[in-house]
């Protein structure tokens, strides 16, 4: 959603890099080019000007010219008033002390209230509530089955007395009013905890069905009122939120559609107009793409900084602990890594989700964008399928499968052999870097291993110990060396020597390319 908007200001404080101070023609480009950026993505030009104003006040302040990185700083300055403008803070569900709490959602037809409805209470349901959906929506033509459907596929029930209008010919029938309150009464009777109330959509401002929406809040007395707003409807969004915080006094935004390609300035302008929070956001088609929205967070997805803190909440909740702890005993163990360990590895990231969303929240995902457009899931699907057209025995014996297993392994999962020997590459690299990660060698390329974890360097396979010798590139010196360690007595030190006493620094005990000798006093 806010793909251009974030290009545009990494792109912006890249000229800022390296500076050492910033003049105030460096921050009036650098604010010209946030001022663009905004008015660019949709957001309402009042809220542009007064978010600019700020930075650039903050900006030529003291806490950036006495920085010791001032760019750094100022990309600090920008995310804390992003998250200013995004709310602040996290705005969770106020919940009735008594009785069932009363969510009511409002907003113009089109912008995924009903679909919202299911999410919402699939939501709950994971929180450990207990939700009803209540079909006040007669007004549109097949609202009411609609709303079924979304509450089978989401796992929650639904109130339905009256079946509303069934074509764009037909009258409403029933009264929605009457239909809410009933609701409510019935999820006392039948002891759920939170009743979220479906309301008529709009085409436009319609004042007989704003006032119908303001006739249901007063009969069901909502704890909440939630706007669902188009986060691709644009520069509109501000004159919707206005004419909707007048006719239903919401409580608060969910987000419709973030996943969108649109810019998304409607996220930033509803808050700062209305003064209402953003409370949650719809981030996909499925039911289960619906999240608690976090300012903080989004502030930093926009910046390029990642949002690590809800991947890490996705895992926690689809993660299977037994599987984990499983993997980490295998780990310990320093057992061989399967294809049995690599399927059911696979199976747990495919329940958090759709892995090009995931890859997106990593810090600098902007810089492959590219990539992340190009990621086709299926990939995933035709590894899978590789590896259960593999038998029991070859899965954790891969080293038995020859050229003729290849070629059937391929025909049984419709791909050609040569993606199977790239599995097969990719995967004995995958248990190569298990092998060393389990030993305490570390990671190729990274130089020490893991402290704490399996033998020291020095040990050998064995037991054995490898013969003391020199290694100069000099070979008269390495000779010297050698011939003096041979008679038990201490090669003498030459050169140029650093840190303890008698302790000669070379390139090689430096780990430092050949050459660097004349560095040493060599």
């Amino acid at each position: 959603m806010f793909n251009s908007l974030s290009d545009r200001l990494t792109a912006t404080f890249k000229n800022l890099r390296g500076k050492g101070r910033l003049s105030e023609a460096d921050v009036d480009a650098t604010v010209r080019e946030i001022r663009r950026a905004l008015l660019e993505a949709d957001v309402a030009v009042p809220v542009v000007r007064e978010f600019t104003a700020i930075v650039k006040e903050r900006a030529l302040g003291a806490e950036v010219s006495e920085a010791l990185n001032p760019g750094q700083q100022v990309v600090k300055i920008v995310n804390e008033e992003l998250q200013n403008v995004l709310g602040g803070e996290t705005r969770r569900i106020n919940l009735a002390k008594t009785g069932p709490t009363v969510i009511m959602l409002a907003g113009l037809q089109g912008a995924g209230k009903t679909t919202l409805a299911g999410k919402l209470g699939k939501w709950l349901t994971d929180q450990g509530h207990k939700p009803v959906l209540v079909a006040s929506d007669l007004q549109r033509p097949n609202a009411v089955t609609q709303l079924q459907v979304v509450g089978q596929r989401a796992g929650v029930p639904v109130f339905a007395p009256e079946p509303g209008a069934t074509s764009e010919f037909d009258d409403p029938t029933g009264d929605p009013v009457k239909v809410a309150r009933d609701g409510v009464d019935f999820a006392r009777s039948k002891l759920y905890d939170v009743v979220i109330v479906d309301t008529a959509g709009r085409l436009g401002i319609d004042q007989a069905l704003m006032n119908q929406a303001r006739d249901i809040r007063d009969a069901v007395d909502p704890d909440e009122v939630l706007f669902v707003i188009d986060a691709m409807i644009g520069q509109d969004a501000v004159n919707t939120a206005k004419a909707f915080d007048e006719g239903v006094d919401f409580t608060g935004v969910v987000l419709s559609k973030l996943d969108g390609d649109a810019r998304g300035g409607a996220a930033l302008s509803v808050r700062a107009v209305t003064g209402k929070p953003i409370m949650f956001a719809s981030t996909g088609e499925g039911v289960g793409d619906f999240e608690q929205f976090h300012p903080d967070r989004m502030a930093s997805r926009i910046l390029d900084m990642g949002d690590v803190m809800t991947l890490i909440e996705q895992a926690e909740r689809q993660w299977d602990k037994a599987e984990a702890e499983r993997m980490a005993k295998k780990f310990t163990d320093q057992e061989d890594f399967t294809f049995e360990d690599f399927l059911a590895q696979m199976q747990q990231l495919r329940k958090m989700g759709s892995m090009k969303k995931m890859l997106s929240m990593m810090p600098g995902a902007a810089g492959m964008r590219e990539q992340l457009e190009n990621f086709d899931e299926r990939e995933i699907d035709r590894v899978e399928a590789i590896v259960r057209s593999m038998t029991p025995h070859e899965r954790v014996a891969p080293k038995i499968i020859n050229g003729s297993r290849r070629a059937r392994i391929a025909r049984g999962s419709g791909v050609t052999v040569s993606e199977v020997n790239q599995l097969m590459e990719r995967f004995a690299q995958a248990q190569k870097m298990m092998k060393r990660l389990a030993s305490g060698q570390g990671v190729p390329g990274m130089p020490g291993g893991i402290p704490g974890m399996g033998r020291g360097g020095a040990a050998k396979k064995g037991g054995k110990t490898k013969k003391k010798g020199s290694k100069s590139g000099n070979p008269a010196k390495r000779a010297q060396e050698n011939a003096a360690l041979a008679s038990g007595q201490k090669p003498a030190v030459t050169g140029s020597s650093f840190g303890a006493k008698g302790q000669e620094l070379d390139a090689e005990s430096l780990n430092l390319p050949k050459g660097f000798e004349k560095f040493l006093g060599k």
